[in-house]
Order: C-alpha cells, then structure tokens, then sequence
C-alpha cells in the first residue's frame, strides 16, 4: 500500500487525489482552448477537441467541455458579471490571457454545480497565478469571491 507523510494512504484518498488531478487537468485544457480561441482561427469547441484527441480520461474531458461550452454559452452574460464586480478592469483592455481566466473561473463558479464555489475559486486563484501573474491572482480573487458571495445572497433571498 502506498503511504505518505502521514503514514499508509487509503484507496479513498488516491481516488480523491487522482480526482482532484484529472479536475485540474480538465480547468488546463479548457482555459488553453478559451485562450487560443481568443486569437479568432478556431473556436474554442474545435480547440478543445483537438486538445482532447490525446486525452484518454473521460473526467478530463467532461469538465473541459462543460467549462468550455459554458464559456461560448454564457460570454456576453460572463463579461457583464465581470464588469459588474471589476468596473475598473473593463474586459475588453484585458490581456487575453485574463479574459480567459476569468471567463472560465467565473463559468465554473456559476454553471458547475458539482464543484463547491469554494474549490473551483481556489483552483482558478492558483492558475491566475501560474499563467499571469500576483495581480491577476488578487482580481481573480475579488472577482469570483464576490460574485460567489451574490450568489450566495440571492439564493437566500429566493424563497423554494
């Protein structure tokens, strides 16, 4: 049995990592299709599945092509939330590059409801900072943490 710092590992605990790991690869390949989908050859969709022709994991590809669909979807309502929690940052003088972060970032958050906003916040705050940099860690925060929060109050608010 494979252990850790922490002595021996249970199947349970592999299978979460391996989970956890096949989530991130998934938020990789969708955020790398938005990107290259931002420079106008080819749509995100066509991105992804090419992307996707050397990926074997059918977790990886489900979440990516729910983030990715999602974004094509959703972009104009997207970038209104995002003007909405960030009127300094106007979306169309961001770099690509955080245009397509925080479009999927907040697309997890808002049309994933298996990921816990939480975790899906966490996860994009640590790829803004891989592929932008301090700064856009800091607005990626503040973004998906307040429109979680909106979130959050309207579904208290709306009586079931």
């Amino acid at each position: 049995m494979a252990s850790g710092p922490d002595g021996p590992r249970s199947r349970r605990d592999r299978a979460s990592d391996d989970r956890a790991r096949s989530r991130r690869a998934a938020r990789r390949l969708a955020l790398a299709s938005v990107f290259e989908a931002e420079f106008g050859q080819r749509t995100a969709d066509a991105i992804l599945e090419r992307h996707l022709g050397t990926e074997g994991d059918p977790d990886v590809a489900g979440l990516a092509r729910e983030i990715v669909g999602n974004v094509v979807l959703y972009r104009d309502a997207l970038d209104a939330r995002i003007t909405a929690a960030a009127p300094q940052y106007p979306v169309v003088s961001l770099a690509r590059m955080d245009r397509a972060l925080l479009r999927c970032g907040l697309c997890e958050v808002l049309h994933s409801p298996a990921t816990p906003a939480p975790v899906a916040i966490a996860e994009w705050v640590e790829l803004a900072r891989t592929y932008s940099g301090d700064p856009m860690r800091r607005l990626m925060n503040g973004v998906l943490g307040r429109v979680a929060r909106d979130q959050d109050a309207t579904r208290r608010d709306t009586p079931v």
